[in-house]
């Protein structure tokens, strides 16, 4: 999957997550999808933490703003990308 891609689809899955301040048992079930998308999308270590910090933000109430998808993102291909130059 291209980088652009996984950013355009993180950006909707955010915004999935965040529906859940319209109707709040969406999370029941995003929860736990989140979680296995994340760790689909992103292999290794990153995408399990990803996985594990989804699911907890999106399970626990109030926390649906904090873009997991995208900062995973941007993790990957900015910050984990200049550690490695």
């Amino acid at each position: 999957m291209s980088k652009k891609k996984k950013l355009i689809l993180g950006i909707v899955f955010d915004l999935i997550g965040m529906t859940s301040y319209v109707f709040p048992p969406i999370d029941i079930v995003w929860a736990p999808l989140s979680a296995y998308i994340m760790v689909k999308m992103y292999k290794g270590n990153v995408g399990k933490i990803g996985g594990i910090i989804s699911f907890i933000e999106e399970a626990i109430p109030g926390l649906d703003f904090f873009p997991s998808f995208t900062l995973t993102w941007l993790y990957v291909y900015y910050i984990k990308h200049k550690r490695s130059e």
